[in-house]
């Protein structure tokens, strides 16, 4: 098979605010995204997406590219074996989740094209999944905050995560609760910013707003545990620390966010679902403001994995691009078409 890869980079209109930005004073750069195009000897063709962030993951551009070249003879010489052999001959060379995940999807959609078929139906389901979606809210001045989840609500979505852990947070939350009412979930996303004794205090301060759970108020499995052992009466998720395979050894909060990229596709969310609910954890998704071929692959694996709650998969609109996913009444659904589904690759050339 033939790889190809080439890096794409999107204009933002929307950039989200977190505590993990480097300067959140100033505009970010375009976001770099790389697709991949494997081609078979027969001429078929599948798409995939890497999409590192390296203020999040701490995984650079360059690492991505030269993960990807080191994977071209493998992928060269891989006509004959399955997907899990070419996936584990890559990891050989370079294990990089970020890249490897591009590979995955590329496969998946290879798949699905030979197939005729959406990478839902060749997962087993008999139906499409419809996938409940959060809005996620930067760490605005509580105004701007205000404004937008209630323009989030008025699109139809029904839970909202503020970004928290820099700036004012007590403000911007309360400010986001008295916007869109009770009868919003509201969930906060502190990205590890806090330290141990800095979050069970901020938290335990902010429940106060009928707050549905918190993602990642400190990096690191003892962090995590000890926090959700301070706050017994919220619920706490995991989610960079989902990188750590000791989280799934034991339950240690209530939830993990699982991501494409970070678990290296398709493959990778569907192992640590099962890793995630044989330990006691509830599971659900969320993109690394991936680029449509990433959020596709989510919304296919949703079919399997079936998130519990709503999922950070609605991040779409805040690039300057056509609309390929449209969001009805604060839910996604896999596109239409064979393997990932149809048009998305086109999005990338519009760039």
């Amino acid at each position: 098979m033939k790889l190809e890869a080439s890096v794409r980079y999107v204009r933002w209109r929307s950039p989200l605010r977190a505590a993990h930005a480097t300067d959140v004073r100033t505009a970010p750069p375009p976001r770099p995204l790389v697709l991949v195009r494997l081609e078979s000897a027969d001429g078929a063709v599948g798409h995939g997406e890497a999409a590192p962030l390296a203020d999040y993951d701490g995984v650079t551009l360059e690492q991505v590219s030269d993960a990807l070249r080191a994977y071209e003879p493998v992928c060269a010489t891989g006509a004959g074996l399955s997907h899990s052999e070419l996936l584990a001959n890559c990891a050989a060379r370079a294990p990089l989740p970020q890249a490897l995940a591009a590979i995955d999807l590329a496969l998946w959609d290879l798949a699905g094209q030979r197939a005729g078929q959406p990478i839902w139906q060749l997962l087993g389901s008999q139906a499409p999944p419809i996938v409940e979606l959060n809005a996620a809210i930067g760490a605005e001045d509580p105004g701007l905050a205000a404004t937008r989840a209630r323009e989030a609500v008025e699109r139809g979505l029904g839970c909202i995560k503020v970004k928290v852990g820099v700036g004012d947070d007590v403000a911007r939350v309360r400010a986001v609760r008295s916007a869109v009412g009770p009868g919003v979930r509201l969930r906060l996303d502190a990205n590890g910013a806090w330290l141990l004794d800095q979050a069970i205090e901020t938290l335990a301060t902010l429940v106060e707003h009928d707050i549905e759970l918190c993602e990642e108020p400190v990096h690191g499995v003892f962090g995590i545990a000890a926090v959700a052992r301070a706050l017994p009466y919220l619920t706490i998720a995991a989610d960079e620390t989902g990188a750590d395979p000791t989280l799934f050894k034991a339950r240690v909060c209530a939830s993990v966010c699982l991501k494409i990229s970070r678990c290296g596709g398709i493959t990778g969310v569907l192992r640590d679902a099962v890793a995630a609910r044989n330990a006691g954890y509830d599971v659900y998704l969320a993109s690394t403001l991936d680029g449509p071929l990433g959020i596709a692959a989510a919304l296919h694996v949703a079919a399997v994995v079936e998130p519990v709650r709503p999922c950070g998969l609605a991040t779409l609109d805040r690039f300057v691009a056509p609309e390929v996913l449209p969001i009805s009444g604060g839910r996604l659904a896999p596109p239409p078409g064979s393997g990932l589904g149809d048009r998305l690759a086109g999005w990338y050339d519009s760039l």
